[in-house]
């Protein structure tokens, strides 16, 4: 398993010689900078190249996107379809002519991943992201008045909603919507109330099977350019896996990921396996999916939640949370020694301690939320022991190398 870090680029509180002091040799990032259904020029791409590899006393090279943002007009169905596809292809021609060979995108309408909390208290004044369901509620309820919002919550949790709101002031209702809108990456809109309703009326009527199909177009027009390029797509899953702001969600389960790959069976069309972003629904089987689907697993986000009764959920250190991450990293690495053993060069995936707890030396450090210094680091050295055991024991055992 190879190891990797994103980094935001130039804006990024954590600097390039500090990635290189975590040990990981692959940095995961994007030309966050450039909008939506643009290009993304050789020169810009290369300029970035050089700015990751001469980075003081590192080996480090550029090796995955994340991600190769998808205009929303893809996503809705609508506008210059025919101009923002050509230009997607033209952005995979142009990372592969680099020697970038491995994207990660999501399909997730209007926002990124979505918290509720980005400071959940933990052992020692640690802090984590958490996403409240009944916050979501009183949110969505309360401030947004989102016509049908009550439907989409049990009974219990829109109580609990609207109390939130009742003894809340304007400063922690504002903190809120900010914290929804942490998710989007670089200078991309972060919505008030008033425009955050106006982007929704858009999506007004519109489904799950309209973003499906939405969604196979996307793959029809992209997926054969990609493996004649020698691209890997994987698709991140849906953050949290269940629909939020009423807009539908088609990458949050099992049968989301068989739909996706079977919609076009290409090994150029895979998975980002997020075991958080999966491991938050309830229905899930963490490492039964990466079993399942192993051999489409391009990239992997490593992290853990812990899930409550009624949807809510927070993040964990790494080896604790619901999923079994021993287990999952098992699946992994017999996956890699299959590949290895049936000739691929690919065959090692990367792999980045995803999220993280905010530990002292990072609180205050103003890090991308959820992207902490030490507190990844804290994960990829939990992490790198756990496969390192692993390995150790397979060698032993003869059943992996």
């Amino acid at each position: 398993m190879r190891e990797a870090w994103r980094w935001f680029g130039p804006f990024d509180a954590i600097s390039l010689p500090e990635v290189a002091q975590t040990g990981a040799s692959a940095v995961v990032t994007a030309l966050h900078e450039i909008p939506y259904g643009e290009v993304w020029p050789v020169d810009t791409i290369r300029e970035r190249q050089a700015l990751v590899a001469d980075a003081a006393g590192s080996d480090l090279t550029w090796e995955v996107v994340e991600s190769l943002p998808v205009h929303e007009d893809i996503k809705h169905g609508t506008g210059n379809l025919d101009r923002l596809f050509a230009n997607y292809r033209q952005s995979m021609a142009n990372l592969a002519e680099c020697g970038i060979t491995t994207i990660c995108y999501n399909f997730m309408p209007v926002v990124d991943w979505t918290r509720t909390d980005l400071d959940v208290p933990g052992r020692g004044g640690a802090k984590a992201l958490g996403f409240s369901e009944a916050k979501m509620a009183g949110f969505e309820i309360c401030i947004l008045k989102r016509d049908g919002a009550e439907y989409d919550y049990a009974p219990e949790v829109c109580a609990q909603g609207r109390a939130w709101f009742q003894a809340s002031d304007e400063r922690e209702r504002e903190t809120l919507l900010q914290t929804l809108m942490a998710g989007l990456p670089g200078a991309y809109d972060r919505y008030d109330v008033p425009g955050l309703e106006a982007v929704l009326k858009k999506w007004q009527g519109f489904g799950r099977d309209d973003l499906r199909a939405s969604y196979g177009r996307f793959l029809d027009e992209v997926v054969p350019a990609a493996e004649d390029l020698g691209i890997r797509l994987g698709v991140h899953p849906d953050d949290p896996p269940r629909p939020v702001f009423g807009l539908p969600r088609v990458v949050s389960t099992a049968d989301d990921a068989a739909w996706i790959l079977d919609r076009v069976d290409s090994p150029a069309n895979g998975l980002t396996f997020c075991s958080g972003a999966f491991g938050a629904h309830p229905g899930n089987d963490i490492v039964g999916m990466a079993g399942r689907f192993a051999d489409r697993i391009q990239f992997l986000h490593l992290r853990n939640v812990s899930k409550d009764p009624d949807g809510s959920f927070q993040e964990a250190d790494h080896l604790d949370g619901d999923t079994d991450m021993v287990e999952l990293l098992r699946v992994v690495l017999a996956e890699e020694h299959r590949r290895k053993e049936t000739g691929r060069q690919d065959w090692n995936i990367p792999f980045r301690p995803d999220h993280g707890r905010e530990l002292c030396p990072d609180i205050g450090r103003g890090a991308h939320p959820g992207y902490p210094f030490v507190g990844r680091l804290r994960g990829l050295a939990e992490l790198r022991g756990a496969i390192a055991g692993l390995r150790s024991a397979g060698k032993h055992s003869g059943s992996m190398r």
